[in-house]
């Protein structure tokens, strides 16, 4: 129904009626970002991560901090889980939520700010003190029209950064990816710091600080990396940002290592060509079974055969299975990512189509033996799968590994 009715109206129609529920949230909640120190997280990949890194940072040092990912909503002690399959709240939330930052004494909002949020106008009214950029791959292409438009709604937070009429504004940018000069050229104006692992001008790298945290993957690397350069222009001491992200040990959904043996289960969140192909690069093993969809019926196509052809290069057994179809049928979904085979690599030794994703996880577990790994990837801790006619299906991706590996053998788990 929703589908329908945003075909019917113009889109101009649209974008008059999502700026005005914005401008009517801020003015109804009296311009909180006005009394806060508010940072922008944006990017393809990373930005979940960036912001609880940053929320550690801040936290640790003595900050009392709000923040919004779509991992979980925290204000001070409390915090909840993201249940609305939505990064950045509309509908007044945003707003009301910053409000509510305000009342309880937060010095900090730190927000995951999403192009399609962009696009809805929801960064507007909020006054940034601060931008972070974590890189830029093919992602929501269908939605924006094409890449370039879904980079300049990324550069767009920039943008707003530089209207902001907050003091002492700062950008974060990462100079490794391909489109840092455009994030750099939107950054004039503000107190810019660079990080980097292979660009050698690179303010921030591994070595010159001596980075060792805990979390695995380069992609981690990178995302403490952004994390550094947003203490750092707080005032906060390089040697204390530093014992904080040591001691971080994980993120719900992120890598999450459910199981630990005889054999290893991840679950993660990867949903992108990228993003897939960087899990299986750091877990990379002898023997990897991988379990995954396409993230979002009916849109972002072109993505599902890349992902086939990343899994085919990668995982040893393939397990393709539902995800979140929406109103599109699973089928077609998965006969799309079969695209990215070839046809020697579609073998029944290697391939398997399991619809229902209970039953996948279950196989993946009967599957994988001492030294193995199982990664499950597309949700994360996300706690839904979304069907048909707007339906949410309660669902946990760590939970049901937990049920079925308790069903195996107790042999098997010894």
């Amino acid at each position: 129904m929703k589908t329908l009715i945003k075909k019917l109206i113009p889109r101009f129609l649209l974008n008059w009626y999502h700026f005005l529920l914005v401008f009517l949230g801020a003015l109804i909640y009296k311009f909180p970002s006005k009394k806060l120190i508010v940072i922008g997280v944006t990017g393809t990949n990373g930005k979940s991560t960036v912001v609880h890194l940053v929320t550690e940072i801040l936290e640790k040092s003595g900050f009392k901090t709000a923040s919004i990912s779509s991992i979980r909503f925290k204000i001070g002690e409390k915090e909840w889980p993201n249940r609305l399959k939505m990064t950045m709240p509309g509908r007044l939330m945003l707003q009301k939520f910053l409000r509510q930052a305000v009342k309880d004494g937060c010095k900090y909002a730190v927000l995951e700010v999403t192009s399609e949020g962009i696009k809805q106008h929801r960064h507007k009214f909020i006054d940034f003190n601060g931008a972070v950029f974590t890189n830029l791959t093919r992602e929501h292409i269908e939605a924006h029209k094409g890449f370039e438009n879904y980079k300049k709604a990324k550069g767009r937070l920039f943008e707003a950064l530089k209207k902001s009429k907050k003091q002492n504004k700062f950008s974060v940018i990462n100079v490794d990816d391909p489109n840092a000069d455009y994030f750099l050229n939107l950054s004039q104006g503000t107190r810019i710091y660079t990080y980097g692992i292979k660009n050698k001008k690179a303010e921030i790298t591994p070595d010159k600080i001596n980075l060792q945290i805990s979390l695995p993957g380069e992609f981690n690397i990178y995302n403490s990396l952004a994390a550094i350069g947003v203490g750092l222009s707080q005032g906060i001491e390089l040697n204390k940002i530093l014992k904080i992200l040591k001691n971080v040990k994980g993120l719900p959904g992120r890598m999450e290592l459910v199981v630990d043996k005889p054999f290893k289960v991840f679950v993660d969140y990867a949903h992108t060509p990228d993003s897939l192909e960087k899990v299986y690069q750091t877990i990379y093993k002898s023997q990897m079974i991988c379990v995954f969809g396409s993230c979002g019926g009916g849109r972002d196509k072109w993505k599902r055969p890349e992902m086939g052809r990343i899994a085919a290069q990668y995982c040893d057994k393939i397990i393709l299975t539902n995800e979140d179809p929406y109103d599109e049928n699973p089928v077609s979904i998965i006969k799309d990512i079969k695209a990215g085979f070839s046809k020697s690599q579609i073998t029944n030794n290697k391939l398997q189509i399991i619809l229902d994703r209970r039953q996948a996880i279950r196989k993946a577990l009967s599957l994988a033996k001492e030294g193995d790994v199982v990664i499950i990837t597309g949700k994360g801790c996300e706690p839904w799968i979304c069907v048909e006619k707007g339906k949410k299906i309660p669902w946990d991706d760590r939970r049901v590994v937990r049920e079925e590996y308790e069903k195996l053998d107790v042999k098997t788990r010894s």
